[in-house]
C-alpha cells in the first residue's frame, strides 16, 4: 500500500481536508443536481464514489489535488477546492465547488484563496488558471474578486469555457493559512 498524507489547511471558517468516504451522501446529492453539470455531472452514487476515489488518487499521483471543505461552525462538508491537473487540461487548474446551501457566504473565496496560496508556496504552482463555464457567472465573479483575469477562450471535458489566469503571488508575503499534518 502506498502511504501518503494530504495536508490539512485551516482558515478562519473552514478546514480543507482529505476527502472521506462519509462525504459520499452529500457528494451524490450534489452530482444529482443541475449544478453538477458544470463539473462533470450528473453522476449516480457509483459515479460519485468514483469521483471520490479519483480525488484521492490525484493526490497520490500528482502530490496535490482537491481538498474537501468542512465548515467549522457546523462540521458540515460544504464543498471542494484545490488544484486539478488531469489528461486534457492545458495546465494545473484551481477549481472550486460548493454544495447547495453553502453559497453566498464567502466560503468559496476563503477556500480558493487558501488553496491558491498553498499551491504557490508548497507545491510550486504559482499563477495557475481556472476553467470557467460561460454561464457560470458566480465563478467568474469569484475569479475576478481573487484578482484573476480573463486570458482566452478554451475547452475542458469537451465543453467550451473561459480560461482565467490567477496572478503570480508574492511569496515573500506571509502565508494565508495554517497547516497541520494528518488526514
Amino acid at each position: 500500500m502506498t502511504t501518503f498524507s494530504i495536508p490539512i489547511i485551516e482558515t478562519e471558517r473552514l478546514v480543507l481536508r482529505a476527502p472521506h468516504a462519509d462525504d459520499l451522501p452529500e457528494l451524490t446529492a450534489f452530482y444529482a443536481s443541475e449544478r453538477s453539470h458544470m463539473v462533470g455531472g450528473p453522476r449516480d452514487q457509483v459515479g460519485s464514489w468514483s469521483s471520490l476515489a479519483t480525488r484521492l488518487g490525484h493526490w497520490v499521483l500528482k502530490g496535490y489535488g482537491l481538498w474537501h471543505l468542512t465548515e467549522n461552525s457546523s462540521g458540515r462538508f460544504v464543498g471542494a477546492v484545490g488544484i486539478i491537473d488531469v489528461p486534457g487540461w492545458d495546465e494545473p487548474e484551481l477549481g472550486w465547488t460548493l454544495m447547495d446551501g453553502a453559497e453566498g457566504k464567502g466560503l468559496a473565496f476563503e477556500a480558493a484563496l487558501a488553496a491558491r496560496d498553498y499551491a504557490a508556496r508548497q507545491q510550486g504552482l504559482n499563477g495557475v488558471i481556472s476553467y470557467i463555464a460561460h454561464e457560470n457567472t458566480r465563478s467568474r465573479a469569484l475569479a475576478e474578486r481573487m484578482g484573476a483575469s480573463f486570458e482566452r477562450e478554451g475547452e475542458v471535458m469537451g465543453k467550451p469555457c473561459q480560461v482565467w489566469r490567477h496572478p503570480t503571488l508574492d511569496l515573500s508575503e506571509p502565508a494565508l493559512t495554517t497547516e497541520r499534518t494528518g488526514q
